[in-house]
């Protein structure tokens, strides 16, 4: 054999035993229960660990636990990857964990936002022994009712005009349904109330909801009721008014001690206790239908109304009750509030009030005797037992909840149990802005309300508008490397048991309708008026975020009326009546549609996530299992294209072709469930997308 001849050899066998270039986009693992077995352990489980590699692509996986190196072993090769296990034990501390990765030269790691090449411990795995969130709460799909404008039930329960007064005016009946709130509106009553929504339960179930979250619903002289009045009972003017009488105030008269109609329906026992006989019976009714309820706690502060308080003396020498601390330096309340002039009393309206506000009073958990704070671990132990059995609560501005961050962690602790051992299957969601993590550590709350990883990054990538309408930034719309980085992020302050449950809402009663978002203006209905909020908006832009709500890990929450069409600039013009009788009926079946495929695939539910393609205006992502995988594309150009999709990366085999099935294409124009095959070869997929539209296509494999 010649030189030449050998060198030809020693190279072809060289080329052929050659590995394939270190493929970091093979990588993953995550914490859902494909690779962490069980993904919800308790103290003393053994756990299962599995990592994914690209087949012989890699010399060693290590597992890093604090000083612990732990070599993973290959368990199994399947589709052209190579999966690593190892097993650990874990015990009363969180457990957190990431990968090390070596191909020859190379070292990576690989944590809760994919791989780098440095350790970055702040984004590592964590399991968190004995963390369970309510299996029925994971990707359920919930809906937000702000019950003044859902639907008015009994017209013997609604509030007069001049039946009291609040903040400088009187209250207003609203006649006509289909009227724009006024900018003013929160003492403005459109008579929905809880008959609306029983009347309404059908029309909820055909749309496939899960779960009903109700504003808050308990006696309060908004419409809004974030400003409490009474912890122990329902609104009459929400529940039923047996016993009525006294009078309105007379024209000119803003004194509340005269307001002897409304002192007569909301301290009347008689009333109170067949409001909350009332809502058993619905929650009854939910239940019988397979559904869940939600009821929505304000335990920062209360209202300036409170009968712990009574500014308004409402209270004040009614039968059975006791006098309020803005009446009596005596009161039995006087300790629920902070006073900061000791010598105002009788009537002393020197308390804290939450953000300065003297109509929202501070509520001051920290005094000595804990009575306030004991009380509200009642009243969080109380709605979710019998005879209500209501299956979790909304926890208003939860954060601020105490005078310090410290105490505001025992305090939910405390809560967590007491609801917890009322009611085991209770969903504890909190209001949250910023990094929630402090709070997701299992002891406290179970999950949140998804801002920071799903509502705003959202609707910057498809609308460029923040959430209120307030600001229209270019540079962020269509930027996709700005979605994936915020998603990651966000993403990686919660648990899987906290994400699989986090309230994931395209718009809600804080922030403007993102069907309005989508006329990218600028806009509050102070200034712009309430024509401007549906003026230039994108119906298939909606589409495309309602594809992203029901295909996102998470539990998809329609907030009232989006469904339908609903327009409005922030609060309070987000909390417009749902439009009986005039819906966007077609929007409404898309919703049918996204809503039922949410519903028909587990991995939507329990499936791990990937991002595998952007550019401007482009997205796709993965939902994957080892049996099934669902791929997201959006094209949120004004034009039609063809996108090809790395769909290699949700597991599938590079050797064979898979079969693809699209289930839901929209468009600019229109959109459809009628199902096409696209045939990925060597892992890449060919998709066609319309303009302003977003494919969903599902492929499994074929049983052997």
């Amino acid at each position: 054999m010649t030189d030449q001849n050998k060198d030809s050899l020693v190279s072809l066998q060289y080329i052929l035993n050659m590995r394939p270039v270190f493929n970091q986009d093979a990588l993953f693992s995550d914490g859902t229960e494909n690779y962490r077995i069980p993904m919800e352990p308790n103290v003393g489980d053994a756990v299962t660990i599995r990592f994914r590699t690209l087949k012989n692509n890699v010399d060693l996986v290590y597992l890093i636990h604090g000083e612990t190196r732990k070599q993973m072993s290959l368990a199994k090769t399947e589709k052209g990857f190579d999966y690593y296990e190892t097993k650990i034990v874990v015990g009363q501390e969180t457990y957190e964990y990431y990968f090390e990765i070596h191909s020859g030269l190379m070292k990576c790691y690989y944590n809760l936002r994919g791989s780098s090449t440095e350790i970055q411990e702040q984004f590592s795995f964590r399991i968190i022994p004995g963390f369970k969130t309510p299996d029925w709460a994971k990707g359920a799909v919930m809906y937000q009712i702000y019950v003044d404008r859902f639907c008015r039930g009994d017209d013997t329960n609604d509030v007069e005009t001049g039946e009291y007064s609040y903040i400088g005016d009187i209250s207003v009946k609203v006649d006509d349904w289909d009227k724009p709130p006024a900018v003013m509106g929160v003492r403005e009553f459109y008579g929905g109330d809880l008959q609306g929504v029983r009347d309404k339960l059908d029309y909820l179930q055909d749309l496939g909801v899960e779960v009903i979250y109700l504003n808050p619903i308990f006696v309060s002289p908004s419409n809004h009721k974030y400003d409490c009045q009474d912890y122990d009972y329902v609104d009459p003017h929400y529940g039923k008014i047996v016993e009525d009488g006294g009078e309105c105030l007379q024209p000119g008269d803003l004194d509340n001690k005269h307001a002897t109609k409304y002192i007569k329906r909301v301290t009347d026992k008689k009333n109170l206790n067949a409001s909350n006989a009332f809502l058993a019976n619905l929650i009854g009714e939910i239940h019988k239908r397979g559904m869940k309820i939600i009821l929505d706690g304000v335990f920062n502060h209360c209202g300036s109304f409170n009968k712990w308080m009574d500014r308004e003396r409402i209270y004040e020498n009614q039968e059975g009750y006791e006098p309020g601390a803005y009446i009596s330096a005596d009161s039995p309340y006087r300790s629920f509030f902070k006073f900061n002039d000791e010598s105002q009393w009788p009537y002393n309206g020197s308390y804290d009030g939450w953000w300065t506000h003297d109509t929202l009073p501070k509520l001051n958990y920290e005094e000595p005797s804990r009575k306030l704070y004991n009380y509200i671990l009642d009243i969080g132990r109380k709605w979710v037992s019998a005879p209500y059995y209501a299956d979790g609560w909304r926890l208003d501005v939860a954060a601020d909840l105490g005078h310090t961050n410290e105490f505001n962690h025992e305090f939910w602790k405390d809560f967590r149990k007491a609801v917890k051992e009322a009611n085991p299957e209770a969903l504890i969601l909190a209001e949250h802005y910023g990094d929630p993590k402090g709070w997701l550590m299992g002891d406290e709350w179970d999950t949140v309300m998804n801002y920071d990883a799903f509502m705003e990054p959202l609707t910057w990538f498809l609308t460029g508008m923040e959430k209120h309408s307030d600001e229209y930034r270019e540079d962020l719309l269509g930027n996709s490397d700005a979605f994936i980085g915020a998603m990651k992020t966000h993403m990686a302050s919660m648990h899987p048991s906290s994400l699989q449950t986090a309230m994931n809402e395209l718009s809600n009663h804080d922030h403007s309708r993102f069907l309005t978002r989508t006329n990218r203006k600028v806009g509050r209905i102070s200034y712009a008026g309430a024509e401007a909020a549906s003026v230039g908006i994108n119906k298939a832009v909606m589409r495309e975020a309602v594809v992203v709500q029901m295909t996102w890990p998470g539990a998809p929450t329609l907030y009232y009326g989006d469904e339908a069409g609903v327009c409005g600039f922030t609060d309070p013009d987000s909390r417009r009546t749902y439009p009986w009788g005039h819906e966007d009926q077609e929007l409404i079946e898309f919703h049918k549609m996204m809503i039922g495929i949410h519903k028909k695939y587990q991995i939507l539910i329990s499936g791990s996530v990937k991002f595998l393609w952007n550019d401007y205006q482009g997205l796709s992502y993965g939902r994957f299992s080892d049996k099934e995988q669902m791929i997201v594309v959006l094209n949120n150009r004004d034009e039609e294209r063809n996108v090809d999709i790395p769909a290699w990366k949700t597991g599938i085999s590079r050797r064979e072709e898979a079969v693809f099935t699209r289930i839901a294409v929209t468009g600019r124009e229109e959109f459809s469930a009628t199902e096409v095959e696209y045939t990925a070869s060597a892992g890449i997929l060919h998709v066609p997308l319309p303009a302003y539209g977003a494919v969903v296509l599902y492929h499994r494999d074929k049983k052997k």
